[in-house]
């Protein structure tokens, strides 16, 4: 029997009215594909106050950066960006080009390779999140994606220090002081002084979110992104205090942000609801954290492992933290997820920031189709075929005549032709 102590909003309350934002977004798009740079420079100053004279920033400033911060930040940057680094190029190691005889004369391959040009969107209007720099930059670089421009909005009236460290370190191109809406379409549309990318990644508000919808198909794009969410399955092997510091601590991303805790002891559950209003009044965050737990955040407790599991695969959450005596059962039995953190010496906060697996997560049940963001995701799989005269006249005879079935008579030629030139060598 599942039971809900707390329950979220149902999922009609919880779909958004996007009509305006959808709106705002695609006036923003169509004014800067006819006004580039101007345009650009005009939304900066009304949604960021920002009018640079240029956008790019120049080598002194991005070593004026480097100045402001103390050297063990510095430090800690370079240490979670090797950890990124690394774990990349195991996943990029594993991903073998193919060439093999299928047939006779039949040879069938594919070759990764790269996208050539990537814009990486880094959000710093409400907090400067620095390891997004790390989770696409590196990442990308890793992939062997030749030029990769990084752009983060001002934070707190200048050019976030530590995030453009990042980047820089990450080993971006091209790096911008500009956000928003205006950033994602003046990378994916090129201005007078942007040439264009073919991708564009990176988590960020609605706006962007939208931006990189309506953009899909003119370029590429990692996924679609919404609010942060965590899952938090649980058992008696730990505690509420765990539980609550481990919830809030993904609840503090914003007021929307779905915060559940799964277990199938209503003893923790309990433990876990007072806890959380006992850290929500020491946390420094606690008042966006706690919007997001009294309006987005859930309790549900079950009878059974079985029973959390199947909740778990139809919530098909971004963040799923598996705190029971048995993480393997849910390691080795669920389908969707972003990402999965297993046992309670790890937390999604490790993930988030330094430990080497990619933040940037599917969200709002699209764990169902994808997963992150991978190296894999800044390459292309393309295939390609070679054969002999022989093995032409085989594949031939069976095209020709399957072509003919579907009516395509010009498909057909192409075999016969082959067939009569072949055939009788």
């Amino acid at each position: 029997m599942i039971n809900y102590l707390k329950k979220g909003p149902s999922k009609q309350e919880k779909a958004e009215s996007n009509k305006e934002v959808q709106r705002i977004v695609e006036n923003i798009i169509s004014d800067i594909e006819a006004n580039g740079d101007q345009a650009v420079l005009s939304y900066s100053e009304k949604f960021d106050r920002w009018t640079p004279e240029s956008f790019r920033l120049t080598r002194e400033q991005i070593e004026a950066c480097y100045t402001e911060l103390e050297q063990q930040v510095i430090d800690d940057i370079r240490w979670a960006q090797q950890q990124v680094k690394n774990f990349a190029k195991i996943q990029r190691d594993s991903m073998k080009d193919v060439e093999v005889e299928t047939l006779p004369g039949v040879t069938l391959g594919h070759k990764h390779i790269p996208v050539e040009s990537v814009g990486c969107y880094v959000p710093g209007g409400k907090y400067p999140l620095v390891a997004s720099a790390h989770m696409s930059v590196v990442t990308a670089k890793v992939a062997g994606v030749k030029r990769v421009i990084a752009c983060a909005p001002p934070f707190e009236g200048k050019p976030s220090a530590a995030i453009v460290v990042a980047m820089d370190m990450a080993g971006a191109d091209e790096i911008y002081c500009f956000g928003g809406v205006q950033a994602v379409a003046a990378m994916a549309i090129g201005t007078e002084s942007i040439a264009p990318v073919d991708m564009i990644v990176g988590p960020g508000n609605a706006f962007v979110a939208e931006a990189k919808r309506q953009l899909f198909g003119r370029v590429g794009i990692d996924l679609f992104a919404g609010p942060t969410e965590t899952l938090v399955i649980a058992d008696e092997s730990v505690d509420g205090e765990l539980c609550a510091a481990d919830l809030l601590g993904q609840a503090e991303h914003g007021v929307n942000s779905p915060a559940v805790l799964l277990t199938n002891s209503e003893k923790l559950a309990n433990e876990t609801m007072k806890e959380v209003e006992r850290q929500l009044k020491i946390l420094p965050t606690g008042e966006i954290a706690g919007r997001a737990w009294r309006d987005f955040g859930e309790v549900i407790v079950c009878d059974t492992y079985e029973e959390m599991l199947n909740v778990a695969n139809e919530l098909a959450f971004e963040h799923v933290q598996v705190m029971t005596e048995n993480v393997d059962y849910f390691k080795d039995n669920m389908q969707n997820f972003g990402a999965l953190f297993l046992g309670p010496e790890t937390n999604v906060s490790y993930g988030d920031k330094c430990i080497g697996t990619n933040h940037t997560l599917p969200t709002k049940r699209a764990a169902c189709y994808t997963g992150g963001l991978w190296v894999g995701k800044f390459i292309k799989t393309c295939t390609f075929q070679r054969v002999t005269e022989q093995a032409s006249v085989l594949v031939g005879e069976y095209c020709s005549r399957l072509c003919a079935v579907e009516g395509f008579a010009g498909h057909k030629e192409q075999a016969d032709i082959r067939l009569r030139r072949y055939k009788d060598k």
